[in-house]
This record gives structure tokens, sequence and C-alpha cells, in this order.
């Protein structure tokens, strides 16, 4: 269809075609022009965050629990550059996002205008792709394939610029009914031979592991996952962004691999002759010194970004293509070696496991002196809040935590910076996914540090009705860059202190923002508190747990070290130092 408009009335009406409901942002200058047109859409909400940071990270979390294409908004300069933290998060953690920016007039670029910023070049190594739009007729086609690049193949951000004299000019409104984008065709059917290859492979492993990173997540892949793992009975590793694709309760999950994971999931990659890498990348967080990572395995890699599979290890089998297609046709073809009486035989493997599992169990310490350990708190909200709330996370101790005590059944319910390993995430993660998901239950689980980057959104959600839950693990500190400096620096505590743990007075500033503050300082108050912010639906909560200070996250691989050196517990010797 062709119409009159403005070219900010035709980037507003191409949103709406786009599908786009919600879009986070903050209007100035040069994107002003745009804000005009959409106070007259009836299809898309516009929710005014108080930093461009959170309007970013508050899409991821709207695309991350939803599964569809986030978007926010921001002018020129500084606006378009406070966006460029969420959107190396979002690209790190193939997040789809479209960050819309407006950009000085086209006559003035290179001028250092005023709040002049190259944000197409500043942000290029951080998205899939930018565009710089200084022709209102070039918007709608901008805008369409935009959201096309952002959601396909391997999803991420993409960011549209465009010019204020565009947005100003008059133009023809003419949407795209069909895309094909030269050199942008992404593989989503696996390779029949490669696939028939991996299931030979399977069969004849005797330790293989299924390898799950947060690919499978994307895809939607989790039933199939759960159909090759029953036919199979490998033992299953998620990873930290894999949190949920395969159910904890499962007698076949061996729990999170990484610095942070279980002995058994760790142990049972470096043990394995076989890993089957679904939608993973091989981050150093799991694979710790690359060179001993997984000695004696081969190595099936399937994932839809080709420029994955070899980047850090040599992939017997390579499998290009959609994660659920590559699954499913997985299961075809073991099915087919089945039939042929080709069947695994991994009894002894599950035997060795079955004594890590017994052996290691995931664990605490009780704080002393009666103090609240965090580990319980967090355990404790993960057993009432349940596995159908979704869960977010800043970074650091309580991140690690909430991954290693809150039980994941559900896709799609733990939302955390994995890659960038971003502070201040969690609050506008969750205010993005509960506008999402407005009928679950959302808990951002941050720390004293991490929540004071981004607290301000709070305000946001009370002013636009969207009501959150926040578990705030206060322990005056910058935790994890404590326990680092606990375990390698001598305890030389060196700008870790945040001062005094009722500095600021969180409560104080849960009511200034509207919100209803609860404080928790002793295990028994635990449950209680959770069960009052549970009941709490017409505004936000923040629940303060006031925590033992030196509370360390156990298990641990040192960065830089093999996982072969994983340490149970502090001054714990490594936990083979043989072959087993």
């Amino acid at each position: 269809m062709t119409e009159q408009l403005t070219g900010a009335q035709s980037l507003i009406r191409s949103l709406e075609f786009a599908g786009v409901d919600t879009v986070f942002g903050i209007p100035g200058g040069a994107v002003l022009p745009a804000y005009d047109p959409l106070m007259d859409s009836a299809q898309v909400r516009h929710i005014l965050v108080r930093h461009e940071q959170a309007a970013g990270h508050a899409a991821e979390g709207y695309a991350t629990a939803t599964g569809k294409v986030g978007v926010c908004m921001a002018t020129s300069g500084p606006g378009a550059t406070n966006l460029v933290t969420p959107l190396a998060d979002a690209y790190m953690d193939s997040v789809p996002l479209v960050a819309i920016t407006g950009q000085v007039p086209s006559y003035y670029i290179g001028t250092d205008a005023f709040q002049e910023a190259d944000i197409r070049g500043i942000t290029m190594p951080i998205t899939k792709h930018s565009f710089l739009v200084t022709d209102p007729a070039d918007i709608p086609r901008a805008v369409a394939e935009a959201f096309h690049i952002a959601g396909t193949g391997r999803p991420g951000p993409v960011l549209v610029d465009v010019t204020k004299d565009a947005l100003q000019a008059q133009t023809t409104f003419n949407w795209p009914e069909v895309l094909d984008l030269a050199g942008y065709h992404p593989v989503t059917k696996p390779h029949s031979k490669q696939v028939r290859e991996a299931a030979a492979m399977i069969v004849a492993a005797r330790q293989p592991v299924l390898y799950v990173g947060g690919g499978v997540i994307k895809a939607g892949a989790h039933r199939e996952l759960l159909e090759l793992a029953a036919l199979t009975g490998i033992p299953v590793v998620t990873t930290l962004m894999a949190r949920g694709a395969f159910p904890d309760s499962h007698p076949q999950h061996l729990g999170m691999p990484g610095m942070h994971g279980t002995v058994a999931a760790v142990a049972a990659l470096q043990k394995s002759d076989l890993l089957i890498a679904l939608g993973s990348r091989f981050d150093d967080r799991v694979t710790g010194q690359i060179d001993s990572f997984a000695p004696y395995a081969q190595i099936i890699h399937a994932d839809i970004d080709p420029a994955e599979i070899g980047k850090l290890r040599h992939a017997d089998v390579p499998i290009v293509g959609d994660a659920r297609e590559v699954i499913a046709e997985l299961v075809l073809a073991i099915k087919a070696e089945h039939e042929a009486g080709h069947h695994g035989d991994i009894g002894g493997w599950w035997k060795q496991l079955e004594d890590w599992l017994e052996v290691y169990p995931l664990g605490y310490a009780p704080a002393p002196d009666g103090e609240l350990s965090p580990q319980y708190a967090i355990e404790r909200l993960g057993a009432i809040a349940g596995p159908e709330a979704i869960y977010t996370a800043g970074v650091g101790q309580h991140q690690m935590w909430a991954s290693q005590f809150i039980k994941y059944e559900n896709p799609r319910t733990w939302l955390n910076s994995g890659g960038a390993g971003t502070m201040g995430y969690a609050i506008p993660a969750a205010m993005g996914a509960k506008v999402g998901r407005p009928d679950a239950t959302v808990w951002a689980i941050d720390g004293d540090g991490c929540f004071q980057m981004t607290n301000q959104e709070l305000a946001t959600c009370s002013v636009n009705d969207i009501p959150i839950k926040v578990a705030l693990i206060n322990n005056g500190t910058l935790g994890m860059v404590r326990q680092w400096q606990t375990l390698f620096y001598n305890e030389r505590y060196s700008e870790t202190d945040l001062g005094s743990k009722n500095i600021p007075d969180f409560m104080k500033l849960a009511d200034a923002y509207g919100c209803e503050g609860i404080r928790v300082t002793s295990p028994d108050e635990v449950d209680s508190a959770i069960e009052k912010a549970m009941s709490i639906n017409d505004k936000s909560v923040v629940v303060e747990f006031v925590v033992h200070q030196d509370a360390m996250v156990w298990p641990m691989v040192a960065a830089g070290t093999s996982n072969d050196d994983i340490l149970a517990a502090r001054d714990a010797a490594p936990l083979w130092d043989r072959e087993d």
C-alpha cells in the first residue's frame, strides 16, 4: 500500500506493520519528530524509562521472555551512546533487538553538530547490522529488514539510525511485502549426511554428554531436546544461558557446567568421549583453559551460526542449522540406527556420573552466628515462587546463586546477562519481561551493587503499572570482586566496600519509588517475607535480604585455569589429580 506521510509518521507506521506493541525509550531533539505521531498510535505502547540503558535492557527482557523482537528508542549523541551497553549485551547473548535512534540532520553529519555521534560506526562491532537512513522513502524497508535480520538466523541487535530531516520530510509510505537480502540467507535445515554421521557417533559413544547452550531456547527446541535425551539416555548439561532448556528435575540433568557449575557437569565434560554441542559456543566460562577442555572427546557441534563452529574447538562433525530442526533430524537418524541394531552402552558411564552427583552435590555452609545465608534466601525464593515464575538477575554472586539454587523447569524463565556480564541488567530486564508476559510473576534478583545502577526504573514500573518483585541481596559489598580479592589478592579489599548495609536505606528508597519495602535480617523471616511479596500484585515490591558478607560461590574454576582444577570449596584440593 502507498500513503503520503511524514518520515516520522512512516517510521511509526512501519513499527505497526512490523507487529510492534511496545517501545521503551526517551525522547530528545533529533528523534522528537517521531514522538508526535507515536501519540496517535493505537497499537504501539511507549514506556518512558529513566535512562536509555534501561530502555535497551527492558527491550532485551521483553524479547527474551517472549521470543519476539524487543524495541528501544533514543535520540542522537548521548541518548544513542547510552544504548551501547545493551546493544553489546544483546549481541553477546543473541537477543533479537531493534534500536531506533534519531540522528542530526543529514547536512550536519560530520560537522560535530550538537549531539552528533556516529552511532552506526560506534556500534558496528556489536550489531548484526545497522542502517543510517537519510531518505524518508527508505524508512519502511529499513525497518522491515531490521526486524527480519534481528529475529532470524542467530538472533541479535540491529540499529536503525534516522536523520532528523528524514523524519520531518514528506514521503510515500510503501511497506515491502517481500524481502530478499543479498548475502543474508541463514541456513536452518541441517545437512542430512552430517546428521547421519552424528547419529552413528552417538550410538557408538561410551561416555557422551549433551552440551546444551542458549541456542536451544532461542530455537524453541526444548521439546525436541527432551525427546533426544529420552531416546538416548545421554546425560545433559545446560549452560548459564540454557537454564530451563531441560528440566532441572529430570534424572538425566547434571546441572550447569563452567566456572561455577556443578562438579558432576564439569567432570562429565572433562571425562567424556563425545560432546554433542547444541546451540552452544564453547565460551571460556564453560571451557576454562581451552587446551585442556574435554581432552578425550570428539565433538559434534550444531549451531545456526557457522562462524561459531570450529572457532574455539575443532568439530569432528560440524552441523549448521536451526537447533530445533537439527535435533528433530538427529532423533530420526538415531531411531534408524536403533532399528539397524546399533544401540549405545552407557551404563558404566552413568555409574560414574551418579557417584559424582552423590559425592559432590550443590550446597553451602550456613552463615555464622545466625546471619542470613544469601543462598538460603534465593533457594527459598525459588521454592515459593516456583518454576512458572520468571527470574532475572544482575551480575555477580547473586547471579550464580540464582542459577544454582533455583530449579528451572521451563525455557524463557531465566534471564541474565551471560556474555557481557552487565551490572544493572536485572531491574529493567524484569520490567521488560513483565510487559511482555503480564500474567507471569517476575522476580529480579539483584545485588546491592547492581541495584544501585538501575533502580531508578522502579519509578518507571510504578508510573506505568508494571508490578515486578525484587529480591535485593544486600551484603554491603561488590561480592564477586570481594570473593576474588579474598582468594587471589590476600584479602586486600580495594574499592569493593559499598559502605554500611543501611546506606542507602533501601526501604526508604522503595517507598520513594512507590513500592512496598520489606527488610529481612534473619533466616526465620525469609518465607513470610517472600509470601507477603507474592501476595502484592498492585505495585512493585522490594525485599531486602541483609546477608552474610563473606559467603562465596562454590564450586569454582578460577579464570584461565583448567576445569581439572575445579574446587568444591575454599582451601579444598582439586577434585581429581589422577585418571578416573
